[in-house]
Parts: C-alpha cells; structure tokens; sequence
C-alpha cells in the first residue's frame, strides 16, 4: 500500500534503453520525502456513549442511522429503587417547606426571648449606674451593690446567651432547608443517571447492547458523530515525528477507493505518544474527500515533507550498499544520496545524467 500511493503520483521513470544489460541513464525529475503514517476515518466529534450507573437496560429510545438532537434520550436503566428514594427527598423538602409557619413562630419566640433579655439588661445596667454614682456617698452598702452589680452583670450574660441562641436557631433552620433541598438535588440528578441522553446532536452510527442487558460505565452503548463531516485519524512512528509539522499536505489511499488518492492537510498534532504502539497521533482533514465515507474506515498515506524538482534520480533498486552505483557493469563508484521516495533516489553527486548505470545483481 505504501508503495502505491506514489506509483499513482510519482512520474514515471523514463530509461534510455531497456535492455537491463545495456543499463539505464538517470532521469532528470522530481523526487518527495515523505512520512508514511496509518489510520482510520472518524466522524466530527465521534464519541462512545457510556452510562454512569449501573443497571438493567430497561428501553432503547433509538435506531441505528437516526438523527439525534443534543439531550435527546437513548437509553433508559431501571430506576424503581432511584425513583423511590428521590420521592421520599422531596416529600422530606416539602415537608421542611411546609413546616414554614412553626419555624417562623420558633424565630419569634426566640427573638422575644432576646427583646426581653435586653429590656433586663437596660433596666439592671440604668440601676448599677445609678448606685454606682451614690456609691461614694456611702448611700448604699457594699452588699447591696455587689448585689446591684452581679444583677447587671447576669443580665448581660443572659443578653448576650439570648441572642447567641437565636443565631444558631436561625442556622440550623436554614441548614436543615439546604441540606433536605440539596439531598433532593442530588436524589433527582442520580435519577436523571438513569436516562442516558445524548451530549450532542449528530447521527447514531452504532447501538452495541440490547434491552434486557446488564449494564456498567465500563460498557459501551452507542457511537454518535456529526453526520457527512469527517476527518482522519492518523498514527506516526516516533522515529518520524520530528519531521511532521501543521498544514503539511497528505497523500491518502483507501482499500475503499481503489487506485485513488485524495489529498489531504496536518491539522492537529497530539503532543504525546502512545506508549504501547510508540506512535503520535495526529488528525487531518481531506482537501478533495471522497463521495462517501464511514467511520473506521481504514487509510494509509503520506505526508509529504518536502518535494525536489528538476533533479537527478535513479531507481532505489540501482543503488548498491544505499550510496553505490555500477559503472561499465562491474566499476563501483561512490555517490551522495538526497531525498527518496519509495521508488527513487536523489542523486547529489558521483553521477551525471548522461552517464549509464547497471542493476546490481
């Protein structure tokens, strides 16, 4: 496959006999250093669909080849014992919600408890200043005020106690509100666990279990992607990774499309390499794509690094030991290689056009 895809785009050699033991000149062409890399065909925004839960697939809301719309529902997991737990929340939440009326009548009381608290505290603190002031007159005794004083000062505890209580009153109140509306929130998302829907609109490539399945998050249950809007998914080696850049150009090739090849374009590179099979992955887009195309499609191509013209080549086959070359059928001489393809070499120096050469044997 490799192979094929320049022997469609390449020129072809032209040799100036062809009797091998005649030999051959070089031709003067053009010669591409490329990058070969494999893949497949995916769908914009292809994704696996997986649930969150587990459960028994209770109903398939979809068929294969549909239009799905983004929320739409796909799948739906048994949910009795979810349902029931989300209603016993919210009965728990209309309940702290109804009961509005005794929480308010316990606030009121506490803030009379308060008011009074502090009405005491006025009257008991007007009374210390008052003998504090006649206190050097030898008015009132020094029981008598100790008395006066401790009243005042009790009475500035219990203010204070009062009101503490009343805070906490108010926070445990509006605690216990949040907390039963929070525990019916998370009731109400487990339940929404249980109907799968779909995160984007597109189209429904694949449904991979049936109703009556036992299901898990690790098991697939559908493929979606944007319909007729696709893009390539490409491995390079990590020996070739340094050479590949953004926008370069690709050759593509198809078991599909046999004798064809479409061109192509870098978009993005992933900056990581796949440690298992030691390669990048990279995506691209087609420049001219074929009429029709399906996810996972299998591709192989080239991309092309640079393309010399005008320039000496000879077949790869010709060269002995990768930088030798026979003259007069039996004389080694030693040339510098440039750029090659699959099918040619590029000779930099050693070798005129002119000159001839002979097959190694």
């Amino acid at each position: 496959m490799k192979n094929e895809i320049f022997a469609i785009v390449s020129l072809l050699l032209f040799f100036s006999c062809t009797n091998k033991e005649d030999g051959i000149k070089p031709t003067i062409g053009e010669v591409t250093e490329s990058v070969y890399a494999s893949g497949v065909i995916k769908s914009e925004n292809q994704y696996t669909v997986f649930s969150t839960t587990n459960g028994i697939l209770k109903k398939i809301n979809v068929s294969v080849g549909q239009s799905i719309s983004k929320g739409q529902s796909l799948f739906e997991i048994e949910s009795e014992k979810a349902q029931l737990n989300t209603q016993n929340a919210l009965l728990t939440y209309q309940l702290s919600q109804n009961s509005n009326h005794y929480i308010q009548d316990k606030i009121a009381e506490m803030e009379m408890k308060v008011q009074s608290a502090n009405d005491k505290l006025a009257l008991d603190k007007s009374i210390f200043d008052r003998n504090s002031r006649i206190k050097e007159y030898k008015v009132i005794s020094e029981v008598d005020f100790e008395k006066v004083e401790l009243a005042y000062k009790n009475s500035k505890l219990n203010y204070e106690s009062a009101k503490k209580q009343l805070s906490q009153l108010k926070a445990q109140l509006q605690s216990d509100q949040n907390k039963n509306n929070i525990n019916l929130k998370i009731n109400q998302k487990s339940q929404s666990d249980f109907n799968i829907r779909s995160a984007f609109s597109g189209l429904l490539f694949d449904v991979l279990v049936k109703e009556g399945t036992l299901i898990s998050p690790q098991i697939p249950l559908a493929i979606i992607g944007q319909k007729d809007a696709f893009l390539l998914e490409l491995e390079v080696d990590e020996n070739d990774m340094a050479r590949v850049n953004l926008n370069q150009p690709i050759l593509v090739t198809m078991d599909s499309y046999k004798n064809q090849v479409f061109e192509a374009k870098v978009d993005k590179i992933y900056p990581i390499m796949n440690e298992r099979s030691r390669t990048f992955k990279i995506e691209a887009h087609f420049i001219n794509a074929p009429k029709k195309l399906y996810p996972n499609l299998s591709v192989e191509s080239n991309i092309i690094i640079q393309t010399k013209k005008n320039t000496i080549t000879i077949p790869k086959e010709y060269l002995l030991k990768d930088d030798f070359v026979l003259i007069n059928k039996t004389e080694k001489r030693k040339v510098k290689v440039g750029l090659s393809d699959y099918q040619k070499a590029e000779i930099l120096d050693g070798l005129n056009a002119d000159e001839m050469i002979y097959k190694p044997q």
